[in-house]
């Protein structure tokens, strides 16, 4: 969407002040450790754009809060198996011989849209060392969150969401779906439903770009927006408005537990 649409959709600008008093009517509130997933777009015209956004987030939360947002970088996978667009088949081995190493520091997000990119550069921010599903936080918990993230089975108990689920943290969805909910790939894990597969990513290793391939699961998050409904008939989901974007607030142990049952049931 373009500056244009989104100023000609907006009854008003919506500023830093109105943000955070829209996050604190929802239930944000200081202290929390709180995973944000967001559409810029969605939320209306904000003067200064992410940067506003991120500094209404950190308004609320002060600094004895925790903020994190999914820095994924979708790319740094095996090529082979890239589909939107797929690569011929002769290009495979040279990219991936030649794909740069996975840097947390100067990686760029891929389809994780403008507040996840600026907030991965926001100053005291820690970004996890996965190179395929990295997340970045910044506050009081942030480097037991990101400091460990092993490669094999990157999003289930040794990833950073199971460290926001130990810290009984939050999730926001911020003008996105429960399709966007990547706490449901917990759940994916601990419900034991999903194939198994062998994933790559270069990456650095004692100063030496290497590919390095891994044991995962295969994801589906398909059936997400379904869990996401039939989890707000029985479970507390706090709806509201953040400018003139739908959010929701919920508890993501609450969400794993309900979604990891969902899934098991229908193994």
């Amino acid at each position: 969407m373009s500056e244009a649409d989104v100023i000609q959709q907006s009854k008003r600008p919506y500023t830093r002040h109105d943000l955070a008093q829209d996050l604190r009517n929802l239930g944000v509130a200081a202290g929390m450790v709180l995973l944000v997933h967001t559409s810029l777009s969605r939320i209306g015209f904000v003067p200064g754009g992410p940067v506003t956004v991120i500094q209404a987030l950190l308004d609320v939360l002060t600094s004895d809060g925790t903020l994190i947002m999914p820095t994924h970088t979708s790319g740094y996978s095996d090529p082979a198996g890239w589909e939107n667009p797929p690569l011929p088949p002769d290009w495979v081995e040279t990219v991936r011989e030649e794909m740069p190493a996975y840097d947390p520091v100067r990686t760029p997000t891929r389809h994780m849209g403008r507040v996840a990119e600026l907030f991965r550069t926001w100053p005291d921010v820690w970004r996890s060392p996965h190179p395929q599903v990295s997340f970045a936080a910044w506050g009081k918990m942030a480097v037991q969150i990101t400091a460990v993230h092993p490669l094999p089975y990157s999003l289930g108990d040794t990833s950073p969401l199971a460290r926001i689920y130990d810290l009984d943290g939050y999730v926001l969805l911020l003008g996105v779906s429960h399709a966007n909910n990547t706490s449901f790939h917990l759940s994916e894990y601990r419900a034991n439903c999903r194939p198994r597969t062998q994933a790559g990513a270069p990456l650095l290793e004692y100063g030496r770009r290497v590919w390095k391939w891994y044991d995962d699961i295969v994801y589906n998050s398909g059936s997400f927006r379904h869990i996401g409904t039939d989890m707000e008939k029985t479970c507390s989901v706090h709806i509201g408005r953040v400018g003139q974007a739908e959010a929701r607030l919920f508890s993501q142990r609450t969400a794993v537990d309900f979604a990891q049952k969902w899934l098991m049931d229908r193994c």
